[in-house]
């Protein structure tokens, strides 16, 4: 059996203001954070347990190194991490509202330079899981191209495909509908995709989130879980759907609790020898520890830095 999952995307910086409920414009001082949605996916595994590998780029300096060694300390194994000795590491702008709400903005870098000859293809084989987390990586060439030759290769490879689309307004602007067409090529090739309910609202323009969800299976997706905040998770698969409660907590930050969610989910399929086969009361079972671990994520400050180990979330 293949034991390791592999996370494709980006790793970046996230400099988090200091100044909680108030703007980017009028902060000053920032604490610098491990990010990106792939690569905390990926942690989050590690956290737990399981075998992680990550895919992605970052610049051949300082804040690379960083990310490098957080992400070995973590135990995610960086083997396919890749050093671009042009552009520098992707940063990320955060700043934090009382209710743990985020205004974001992006300085653009490595993240987006990983190309075809930068992907070693005949090593994907060895993965039983691989995931997609598409925050920035279908935004622009070479790594958008890139991206769904990987996705293809994926499917044609008989592997498990997971799928996080990561909408962010701040990275999209007004191309909401290009956001939408390169997600709608990516779900057919999909096993298990992971949308916020406002994402699933943006991607089907339906305002039952029933319908909505069935608008996703129509284009291929086996399994749907539509995260609902504070309210669980939204499971559906074959014409079976229910929502799975979540714990009670207090709010610090939100960033990376959907990807803590999936991490926590993948790490749990990758015990399945065949996760297609897996039963509704299985996966039921699979959301609710899930939801567990996205709601610890939420009491403390960076995404990285919060992910719970197995005996953390075991004990709540």
């Amino acid at each position: 059996m293949r034991e390791s999952i592999l996370c494709i995307g980006e790793l970046l910086i996230d400099f988090f203001s200091n100044d909680t409920n108030g703007s980017l414009k009028d902060s000053s001082i920032f604490l610098k954070k491990a990010g990106g949605a792939p690569a905390n996916v990926c942690s989050s595994i590690a956290k737990l347990g399981g075998k992680a590998h990550f895919l992605g780029k970052v610049g051949n300096d300082p804040f690379g190194d960083y990310l490098e060694s957080v992400l070995t300390s973590i135990g995610v194994s960086t083997e396919l991490l890749l050093k671009d000795p042009y552009l520098p590491t992707t940063l990320a702008f955060v700043s934090l509202q009382e209710d743990g709400q985020r205004e974001f903005v992006f300085n653009r870098g490595a993240d987006a330079n990983i190309s075809m000859i930068d992907v070693p293809f005949e090593d994907l084989s060895s993965f039983n899981i691989i995931h997609f987390g598409s925050a920035t990586a279908l935004l622009t060439n070479p790594f958008q191209q890139t991206y769904k030759e990987l996705l293809r290769y994926a499917k044609m490879q008989n592997r498990y495909i997971s799928i996080d689309p990561n909408f962010r307004t701040d990275l999209w602007g007004e191309n909401v509908e290009g956001f939408k067409r390169h997600i709608f090529e990516c779900i057919p090739y999909c096993d298990f995709v992971k949308v916020s309910d406002e994402e699933l609202y943006l991607l089907t323009n339906e305002t039952d989130c029933k319908k909505a969800v069935l608008n996703l299976h129509s284009l291929g997706a086996n399994c749907v879980a539509v995260t609902l905040g504070k309210d669980g998770t939204l499971l559906s698969i074959n014409g079976q759907s229910t929502i799975i409660p979540s714990i009670s907590i207090k709010a610090v930050d939100t960033t990376g609790a959907g990807d803590a969610f999936v991490g926590a989910t993948l790490y749990q399929l990758n015990k399945y020898q065949n996760p297609h086969s897996i039963t509704f009361k299985e996966w039921e079972d699979i959301i609710a520890f899930s939801n567990k671990v996205g709601a610890i994520v939420c009491e403390k400050m960076g995404a990285i830095e919060s992910l719970p180990t197995l005996e953390e979330v075991l004990s709540r």
